[in-house]
């Protein structure tokens, strides 16, 4: 082959279709029979149910009406608990909990018959925000509305009162709305025979566990297939169960016809799943030159009403809360709690960006009182290989953390602006400008014993064509999943790119490689695709069909000639060295990390207190980049997010419910707010990926709020430590008499 297929900037494999407007989303789809779904909804955080009644001038007797009663099997969404129901059965735990499910062929009828609905029920006190479930008066989970608690502790307690110089501070960050480019979808036809759901999701696996536990069927009977998807974000990675569940009840009750639920804009964002919010305090202690003695951190996450994901992500917000520095004392104390608002879940980063948040502000705070530049006080701190991490476990990445922090400040200019932008700083009624960073990292696929957990299998298959075809549950969402996918297959298989295609992720053909979360497509099972097609090259070669250097397509059209199916499975091993103790959360949290440091240069407008950023520069190591092209749409997406996160996403709260469920008043950037991002890749090949590579989805996320926040410390001298910094907000901090006013 004249170039290797990794390390190539091929082009996307479905890039054509979506330019062209050829792809096919879930609400195309014309399917003959077809019942339009919707939801009804409760109107309270906390209730309960007591009777529905049906409004006059609506045709009940032709619609398909499902409650708790008629479920099959166990009302339940089966997650990590199934403390979550399908459907309100008495107890309502959150505004827009399901209550009621509709069907009928005519849409907008649809629409508008559920609007006739009126539910009758007790109104309750509810738990509102993460300070109201701390304070436990009202109850709403267990004996103190915490989901999970987590403990890390690294060296001897720490002798507080001797310590030289102390920094605390308290650091907020809210809710985020994943804003993916298609609402949540899906179609199911269900019976007792058997149960086909398709529609926009992350994993289809999951899927298939919840609707297993709903109708009570063996999962034989259960048929889950990913179509073409608009975007995720961590937004489809659990919530499909919900939306899939209740066309299947709808389905089941209409005796297996096709049933769609499609939300619009206002509906997804109103009842699906956001980022947490959550609340860090940090206690550091530092020697004189700035020598880092010691961390107490609390991290506290407001999971919602239902369990959903939040361990997961507090386990992940609770390992990156130290950041990349070396610490001899370090505590950690790390809690999820209850609250009445629709349950909080996954989106990228994974609890990550608001601990690391929290770490990369309270440094740069902590250089301001200690009188050093905030790169000086990171250098004499940062991790280097060898060291050890909160939870004992030893770096063994080859990284430097000074080289990629050096390398994001000499291209974003900081040493030769700062004195420039401070001379800017004489001149009134002008912006003010300033440069912030954040040094950052984030762990590869599932936390400490997950992947082992979880077993995951891909395999690859040869074809009578002479084709080779990879097989693994892991979904194309927008990332390029399945151009890197035949990259990798490609470089193993050692065969050109067009001759490897990638199966639709269809549980009745792929293997189950684990969900399409953490970091984890391209390390993960990426290298399990790796080594599946280096077993069937393998296979070729032992057989003599194949000799080294020789024509692989032209070996499977004999190899399954002469003996029939051509194919190698690959199962998860973990890499020799990864040792975790869940119980006492020690030992290796992740087998690699992707490391960064981003740099940001923002305006600071003292009339209008807006914030713009206006330069950014993003250097990474994450293991050899399989495609510069999509590995660069990575990190600019994840800033852009990031950005939006920082500056302008504000998910507005009242009564439990989100008050701003539409795009005219949820503030995203559009490419105008946006700067120039520039994506700068270190590589440094990890030996358990493939070809070398790390995962990269998840930790553009991380960096870009707290190091646009440290850019406006520099430019207005304030400590901001609440996301997103709006201009309300930073008025309260400039000008806190004239907010007051």
């Amino acid at each position: 082959m004249a170039q290797s297929p990794i390390g190539s900037p091929v082009l996307r494999r479905e890039g054509g279709a979506k330019l062209a407007g050829a792809t096919q989303y879930t609400d195309d789809l014309r399917i003959p029979g077809l019942l339009h779904g919707v939801t009804v909804r409760s109107p309270v955080a906390r209730g309960r149910l007591r009777a529905v009644h049906f409004g006059e001038g609506i045709p009940w007797e032709e619609f398909t009406i499902v409650r708790a009663a008629d479920i099959p099997g166990r009302n339940a969404v089966a997650h990590i608990l199934e403390d979550q129901p399908c459907l309100v059965d008495g107890e309502i735990r959150h505004a827009e909990e399901a209550v009621l499910l509709l069907a009928h062929e005519d849409r907008a009828l649809a629409e508008l018959a559920r609007t006739r609905v009126r539910l009758d029920f007790e109104a309750l006190p509810a738990v509102l925000s993460l300070d109201e479930a701390l304070e436990t008066r009202e109850r709403v989970w267990g004996e103190d509305n915490t989901f999970k608690r987590i403990l890390i502790e690294k060296g001897d307690p720490f002798d507080w009162a001797a310590a030289p110089r102390v920094h605390e501070g308290t650091y907020r960050t809210g809710a985020q709305e994943h804003v993916y480019i298609e609402p949540n979808a899906m179609i199911a036809e269900a019976s007792p025979d058997g149960v086909l759901a398709r529609g926009s999701l992350q994993c289809p696996y999951y899927v298939h566990h919840s609707l297993q536990a709903l109708l009570g069927l063996p999962p034989e009977r259960i048929r889950v297939v990913q179509l073409d998807t608009g975007g995720g974000f961590g937004g489809k990675e659990d919530f499909p169960s919900m939306i899939a569940a209740h066309a299947a009840l709808l389905s089941w009750k209409a005796g297996g016809r096709p049933v769609k639920i499609a939300y619009d804009r206002e509906e997804d964002m109103a009842c699906t799943t956001k980022r947490h919010p959550s609340r860090t305090r940090i206690r550091s202690a530092f020697a004189p030159d700035g020598t880092l003695l010691a961390l107490e951190i609390e991290f506290i996450l407001d999971g919602g009403a239902y369990l959903t994901l939040s361990p997961v992500v507090l386990s992940r917000g609770a390992l990156h809360a130290s950041g990349p520095y070396r610490c001899g004392h370090i505590r950690i104390e790390a809690r999820a709690v209850a609250t009445n608002t629709p349950p909080h879940g996954a989106f990228r980063g994974f609890g990550a960006p608001q601990s690391l948040f929290a770490i990369e502000r309270h440094m740069t705070e902590a250089a301001r009182r200690l009188g050093m530049d905030p790169a000086e006080l990171r250098r004499k701190n940062l991790l280097r290989p060898g060291d050890t991490m909160a939870t004992g476990q030893v770096l063994r990445d080859a990284v430097d953390l000074p080289a990629l922090m050096d390398r994001a400040l000499a291209e974003i200019g900081y040493r030769e602006k700062r004195p420039l932008d401070a001379r800017l700083h004489e001149r009134p009624g002008r912006p003010r400008r300033g440069i912030g960073f954040a040094v950052f990292m984030h762990g590869g696929g599932f936390t400490g014993g997950g992947e082992v957990f979880l077993g995951s299998v891909a395999a690859v298959e040869g074809t009578v064509e002479g084709r080779f075809r990879v097989l693994a549950a892991s979904t194309e969402i927008g990332q390029g999943a399945t151009t890197v996918f035949g990259q990798i297959a490609a470089e193993a298989l050692g065969c050109p790119l067009e001759a490897v295609e990638v199966a639709r992720p269809d549980t009745a053909v792929v293997p189950n490689s684990g969900p399409t979360v953490a970091s984890r497509t391209t390390q993960v099972v990426g290298k399990l695709i790796f080594d599946a097609a280096l077993a069937l090259r393998k296979t070729l070669l032992e057989s003599g069909h194949l000799a080294e250097g020789g024509d692989v397509s032209a070996a499977a059209r004999a190899f399954i000639a002469a003996r029939g199916a051509l194919r190698a499975e690959s199962r998860y091993q973990k890499p020799p060295f990864v040792q975790w103790d869940d119980a006492a959360y020690r030992g290796d949290a992740y087998a690699t990390y992707a490391w960064a440091c981003y740099a940001a240069e923002v305006s600071a407008d003292s009339r209008t207190y807006e914030v713009r950023v206006e330069d950014f520069v993003a250097v990474q190591e994450v293991g050899r980049v399989v495609n510069p092209t999509l590995a660069a749409g990575q990190i600019e997406g994840g800033v852009a997010q990031g950005i939006g996160w920082a500056l302008s996403e504000e998910v507005v709260w009242r009564d439990g419910r989100m008050a701003n469920a539409q795009m005219t008043n949820y503030l995203i950037p559009t490419s105008a707010d946006l700067p120039r991002i520039r994506a700068f890749f270190e590589e440094s090949p990890y030996p358990y990926g493939p070809g070398g590579a790390k995962g990269i989805g998840e930790l553009p996320m991380d960096g870009p709020a707290p190091a646009i926040l440290n850019a406006v410390q520099e430019a207005l001298g304030v400590e901001a430590r609440e996301l997103p910094l709006t201009p309300e907000r930073l008025l309260d901090l400039v000008e806190p008499e004239a907010a007051d006013g």
